[in-house]
């Protein structure tokens, strides 16, 4: 699965490797949690755009959002199929920028997080986005990453992992207009054992309102003291006016 990523490079960057014509400008983010806002890459008329979206998909039927599980994570087994996603999968592909992404190994008693890096620059997950208008007109906009069995590297910290699109399947993914849903669904697979490396991170990326560069930094637990508790979700965060923000 995929609960944390971490989007670093520089907006030029990552508009290079994505190719779009717009000029965002953005900070690093160290710690992207659920219900934030996030960038991803879509077809817009025919042309790569980025836009800002929030991380937790809610499908167009949905009458009352505060019902509905929040769907971080799309399993790329069930995407032709989940009533959830499917249509998303047929018409709303995108890609989500992201440098790596965190994982949590039982150890100790405890988990201990891990970061998942490339070392290469950004990479693209495979997403899904959907838009949702309420009862009174309001709009939103929502993704979820694809996820897959893991590689043999970082099977040894979850047995899921984001699906990594590469550079030269970008097209496949996004153009939803001559790519079916099946063609594209054959690239969710395990990502190469090179593309992602992790290594032990400070616990304090449990905490959704930490981002900085340390968290993403190699990190040794002391032997003297237990183990780090599991995460703790964001809650409340899209509400809350602490949350750090993409723009």
């Amino acid at each position: 699965m995929c609960g944390r990523y971490a989007m670093t490079s520089s907006p030029e960057a990552i508009r290079a490797l994505f190719r779009y014509d717009d000029l965002p400008n953005f900070p690093a983010r160290y710690n992207v949690a659920p219900t934030q806002p996030i960038a991803i890459v879509r077809i817009e008329n025919g042309k790569r755009r980025f836009a800002l979206v929030r991380w937790g998909l809610l499908p167009s039927w949905v009458k009352d959002p505060k019902a509905f599980a929040l769907l971080i994570n799309a399993r790329g087994e069930s995407v032709l199929d989940k009533p959830a996603i499917k249509n998303a999968t047929r018409y709303r592909r995108c890609l989500i920028t992201a440098d790596g992404f965190y994982e949590w190994k039982r150890d100790r008693g405890g988990k201990q997080p891990y970061y998942a890096r490339s070392s290469s620059g950004p990479v693209a997950f495979a997403g899904l986005w959907e838009s949702w208008t309420g009862p009174n007109g309001e709009e939103l906009e929502t993704a979820a990453i694809v996820t897959t069995r893991a590689n043999r590297r970082l099977g040894e910290l979850h047995d899921r992992m984001p699906v990594v699109v590469p550079p030269d399947a970008f097209d496949i993914w996004l153009d939803c207009a001559k790519v079916d849903a099946e063609t594209a669904a054959a690239l969710i697979a395990p990502c190469p054992d090179d593309v992602l490396t992790p290594h032990p991170v400070s616990p304090a990326v449990n905490h959704a309102l930490n981002d900085n560069p340390q968290l993403v930094e190699p990190y040794s637990p002391p032997t003297d003291q237990p183990a780090p508790t599991k995460p703790k979700r964001a809650k409340n965060a899209a509400k809350s006016n602490d949350q750090p923000r993409l723009l």
